[in-house]
């Protein structure tokens, strides 16, 4: 190479350093790349995208033809680097450390650090781009790289590493609601809740919202006239449970808006009610809330009873307790229900002590474990180990309580009081959690 020019050489040494550039990129950008986002691109029908994740499919190809291309051309720019270290400075031990230093950093520079960062910043732009000269540089490349990969599959083998036919791109549920709460560029706060409500339906259960037994509002066929009218003018709800002298005999659900017709006669007794009542829907304890979800719709279902497996009643959950668990409370709230809260001036709620720990860490901001009891009062009760009476004041779980009424060997009302020093600002607004 005597008869070329320096200049040439220099050149032709700036022209290998690009090329060293480029595959640098294309191998960040194609492994940083968003495959579910070139794969909405490739649906809309972007030729780019279809190109690059017909690669990433055969990711021993794609490496094979990039570090191919990029050891040949830092090979080539060693050498050419040489030659013009001994054209500059001799052949003398020095220049040639000289020039080993200095390509050294031209190739870490220009061709390593600089084009990485640069594809791996914007790897979704880039990848389906140099796509387009990846795909015939492997067309031509395919034999050597073909046999390349024979020796890479050897030593795979030999180490015992077995490689999956296809790299597996599945999100976990967990990286799912991951990636829903850190989308905030995305979604905006509200819809960032439901979507992450909508994937924890899987982990809830029924168990986790019903309403207990204790408070479930139905009617005795075996009453008297006069207290089943009383009940029915009184009630909130449009059904109600209809039981036959035992909340473990269930006779039917009854439509209240049924009753129309006959509310100005004289005697609503049991037997005209029993007439007017729908099968029962029964499910069972512990059914995800996902699944009721799609059995409501499937049945065309509005509220079930919810029972143990030995048949005997738990609780009864409906329709409005599984979209709250997607959307929020609703502002039709039942009056004086276990769910209803009293804000005072000093920043503590007082709340009812069967209020389910699931609402209160929603609506309150608390963080009250949920593998264990169901309400406050069995959060409660279970701390102690006992029935506390009323003002006794102590801490679960970084939450400070007062017991403020026990009846019927219960907690009926707790209050929630805020942190030393932080009055104000120690539970958060139950809207921004609803």
């Amino acid at each position: 190479m005597d008869d070329i020019a320096l200049a040439t050489l220099a050149i032709a040494l700036a022209i290998l350093l690009v090329m060293s550039a480029f595959f640098s990129l294309a191998e960040t950008a194609m492994m940083a790349a968003n495959r579910y986002r070139m794969k909405h691109q490739a649906l809309r029908g972007a030729r780019g995208a279809r190109l690059a994740l017909a690669l990433l499919a055969k990711t021993d190809r794609l490496l094979g033809v990039i570090l191919l291309g990029n050891n040949l051309i830092n090979a080539a720019s060693a050498t050419l680097a040489t030659i013009i270290t001994v054209r500059l400075f001799g052949e003398g031990r020095w220049s040639l450390a000289l020039g080993t230093v200095a390509v050294t950093f031209l190739i870490l520079v220009f061709s390593e650090i600089t084009p990485k960062v640069i594809g791996a910043a914007y790897a979704d732009r880039l990848a389906p781009l140099v796509s387009f000269a990846l795909v015939p540089l492997l067309r031509v490349t395919r034999p050597v790289v073909w046999f390349v990969n024979l020796f890479v599959q050897a030593m795979l083998k030999v180490v015992g590493f077995r490689p999956a036919a296809q790299s597996s791109t599945a999100l976990s549920q967990e990286e799912l609601r991951s990636l829903v709460l850190e989308g905030a560029q995305y979604f905006r706060g509200k819809q960032k809740t439901m979507l992450a409500n909508l994937l924890d339906l899987e982990a809830i259960t029924v168990d986790d919202v019903m309403t207990p037994r204790s408070q479930i509002h139905a009617l005795d066929l075996a009453e008297k006239p006069e207290l089943l009218r009383q009940q029915l003018a009184t009630s909130y709800h449009t059904r109600m449970p209809v039981y036959d002298g035992t909340l473990d005999n269930i006779a039917g659900i009854l439509a209240v808006k049924s009753l129309i017709h006959i509310m100005g006669e004289r005697e609503l007794d049991g037997e005209r009610l029993r007439a007017l009542l729908r099968p029962a829907y029964f499910v069972p304890l512990g059914t995800p809330l996902l699944t009721q979800l799609q059995q409501f719709q499937v049945d065309r279902q509005r509220m079930a009873l919810v029972v143990d497996e030995y048949g005997e009643l738990q609780g009864l959950v409906t329709i409005e307790d599984l979209i709250e668990e997607i959307v929020g409370e609703f502002t039709t709230q039942a009056p004086g229900g276990a769910q209803s809260l009293r804000r005072e001036a000093d920043g503590s709620v007082v709340v009812d002590g069967m209020a389910p720990l699931r609402t209160l860490n929603r609506r309150l901001g608390t963080r009250f474990a949920l593998d264990g009891p169901k309400t406050l009062n069995g959060l409660i009760v279970g701390h102690l180990g006992e029935i506390p009476d009323a003002g006794l004041s102590f801490e679960i779980e970084g939450q400070r309580l007062e017991v403020l009424q026990t009846q019927d060997r219960a907690v009926k009302v707790v209050k929630l009081l805020p942190p030393v020093g932080a009055a104000g600002a120690a539970l958060q607004s139950p809207v921004a959690h609803a």
